[in-house]
């Protein structure tokens, strides 16, 4: 029964030991990096695109024009 004891013991000790011994033998490493993208700066043009599309947009739908739209009711 003891030796049933100590077994049980063991193996909980090792089940419970051994994600902490993997995660602490495992370092990543990141890859070197040569140069720099090209492609820096090019978010503040898209954003500006963006916004004055966005802006085109509710001038377009606001524009007033002669014709009456129909109301529901």
């Amino acid at each position: 029964m003891k030796f049933r004891t100590a077994t049980l013991a063991l193996a909980a000790l090792a089940m419970s030991a051994s994600p902490a011994i993997a995660e602490a033998a495992f370092e990543r490493a990141g890859a070197p990096v040569e140069d720099e993208s090209e492609l820096s700066g090019g978010a503040g043009v898209l954003g500006l695109l963006a916004v004055a599309a966005v802006i085109a947009g509710v001038v377009a739908v606001s524009s007033s024009s002669d014709e009456e739209l129909p109301i529901s009711s």
